[in-house]
């Protein structure tokens, strides 16, 4: 192993390329581009197959021969038992809380790569058991695997990617890394589309192709995940802080200077907390018990609950799992529903680049409030419009314009909910509790979700149409929770971000006056960023 000296780092760091690598050290022959390159595209392979999971049931559900092989319907494809089948669908979500949690837990304690393995092994075991499910209670089983895997990749990867990431370049990089969870909804709804011409859709390779799929991303990442490094943040958890450091220095070093980096650096180590490898006391944190030296975690566990139920109480759900129901009551043949679903969740694609772009140049209070009102615009006219077409002799016109405000909701949405709720959970914990503390935001995905999963078709099938007027109404409601409850997080560093909650009012202009008079960690905490560390003293 070879030394030599930087001009501009405070100390000596190790040259690698004279180093032998070994399979976990790859990411070491990959300049600061390719680095943040890697990261990117394997959390991209990540959220991909929670997209695909999440928007996978809806083609298998419009599967004639998966009807019969659950019992939840007749041999035309007919369903009925709708419970049946939203708990099916739903009870995946069950499995999601658990792996979550778990997940979190394990990245906590042994790195966010070994988390991100587990979940990838989950998923691939129940991917592959849901492909073979032979009967209700085989598949029921098997979603719950899955949901362990899809918990702990979701809540794991975006806290990977919030740590490596810059703080004005954060939410854009998520937002891009989120551009794959709209694209895994997309291939799930075009293969189902291609498969409904196999046998004119009664073919058990429908339904079981579509489920075995989700077993590549899951392989890729089983295979490769080890190949990239930890995030600086939790090496410095760990009291591995010259890791942290040279991590640090390649992850910015083709976009900020030395000066910027050694910033960093020090609000990094000097928030950073011996950690106590404890048992897991999500409760104790809800119940606002938890927290030693961070103060009020119970407010940040249920600010990422609330926010990720909002989420999916917006109305997405019944426009991504339940499109092919909202086309068909449109009036639309079963060729059009496919191809129409595909698209509107293909627009998702286009929503969450324009996410990227916006998210650290809004900010995350305005993308809440501001799509939060265009969602209520979007359902209240998509429920008139339906409506309308029931009464009267141009209902195709109308329904026509209905379809349209489906597109227009998953461009809104995926431009500002479906990326802020997953990025605020991974902004407000401590590094040493970011993943567990992210565990609370995907619960309250798995909650949200599952719940409107579970009461969509009951929902849809008393309502009808009306049910939009119910998401418009909810949506209304979010714009003012937001307002007077979330701390803005845009272009603050992680450790910054820990001065918001330094005040015992929840109430955000309090935040923000706590931010003004703590948010200079360096100060805060005695430190300057000038003085010689200890640890830059020592050779690497």
């Amino acid at each position: 192993m070879n030394f030599h000296f930087d001009r501009d780092a405070p100390y000596y760091i190790v040259d690698y390329a004279a180093t032998k690598m070994g399979y976990t050290t790859l990411w070491k022959r990959l300049s600061p581009r390719q680095l943040n390159f890697a990261i990117q595209i394997f959390s991209l392979i990540s959220i991909f197959f929670e997209g695909y999971d999440q928007g996978v049931m809806g083609g298998v559900n419009a599967s004639p021969k998966y009807v019969t092989e659950v019992g939840i319907g007749r041999p035309d494809g007919t369903v009925t038992d709708t419970t049946h089948q939203g708990g099916i669908v739903s009870v995946y979500y069950l499995g999601a809380i658990f792996g979550c949690f778990a997940g979190g837990y394990m990245a906590d304690r042994v790195g966010r790569i070994n988390g991100l393995l587990m979940g990838a092994l989950f998923a691939l075991v129940g991917g592959a058991l849901q492909s073979a499910a032979q009967n209700s209670n085989f598949m029921i089983c098997a979603r719950v695997v899955t949901g362990i895997g899809t918990g702990a990749l979701t809540g794991i990867t975006p806290v990977l990617v919030a740590e490596t990431s810059s703080a004005d370049h954060r939410g854009g990089s998520l937002g891009y890394v989120f551009i794959a969870n709209y694209l895994g909804i997309s291939v799930a709804y075009w293969i189902s589309f291609g498969l409904a011409f196999i046998n004119n859709g009664y073919s058990d390779v429908r339904w079981r192709f579509l489920l075995a799929f989700q077993c590549v991303p899951a392989f890729v990442l089983v295979c490769c995940i080890k190949m990239l490094p930890d995030s600086p943040r939790y090496l410095a958890s760990v009291g591995r802080q010259k890791e942290a450091r040279e991590l640090l220095g390649r992850l910015r070093q083709h976009r900020n200077t030395p000066q910027e980096i050694d910033q960093e650096f020090f609000e990094i180590v000097t928030l950073t907390e011996e950690r106590q490898r404890s048992t897991l006391q999500f409760a104790k944190i809800l119940l606002g018990k938890g927290g030693g030296m961070h103060p009020n975690l119970g407010r940040r566990a249920w600010l990422c609950v609330w926010l990720q139920i909002m989420a999916s109480w917006t109305g997405t759900t019944a426009v991504t799992a339940y499109s092919p129901v909202l086309l068909k009551q449109a009036g639309y043949s079963t060729l059009v529903q496919n191809g129409l679903s595909g698209g509107i969740n293909t627009i998702g694609i286009v929503g969450t680049l324009i996410s990227a772009q916006i998210v650290d140049r809004l900010g995350r209070r305005v993308c809440l409030i501001g799509g939060a009102a265009c969602l209520f615009a979007v359902n209240l006219i998509a429920g008139a419009l339906y409506e309308a077409s029931l009464y009267t002799d141009k209902a195709a016109q109308y329904a026509a314009g209905a379809t349209a405000m489906l597109f227009l909701f998953n461009l809104g949405y995926a431009a500002t909910w479906g990326t802020v709720a997953f990025l605020v959970p991974t902004e407000i914990f401590p590094s040493d509790l970011r993943a567990q503390g992210n565990g609370f935001g995907i619960t309250g995905w798995a909650l949200g979700v599952g719940m409107t999963t579970l009461v969509n078709p009951v929902m849809f099938e008393a309502l009808t149409s009306r049910t939009y007027f119910l998401f418009a109404g909810l949506n209304l409601i979010w714009i003012p929770i937001v307002y007077l409850f979330y701390p803005e997080t845009c272009n603050r560093s992680l450790e910054s971000i820990e001065a918001l909650f330094s005040t015992e009012s929840p109430f955000y202009w309090k935040m923000e006056e706590a931010f003004k008079l703590h948010g200079d960690i360096l100060v805060e905490h005695g430190g300057n960023k000038n003085e010689e560390k200890p640890e830059e003293q020592m050779i690497a």
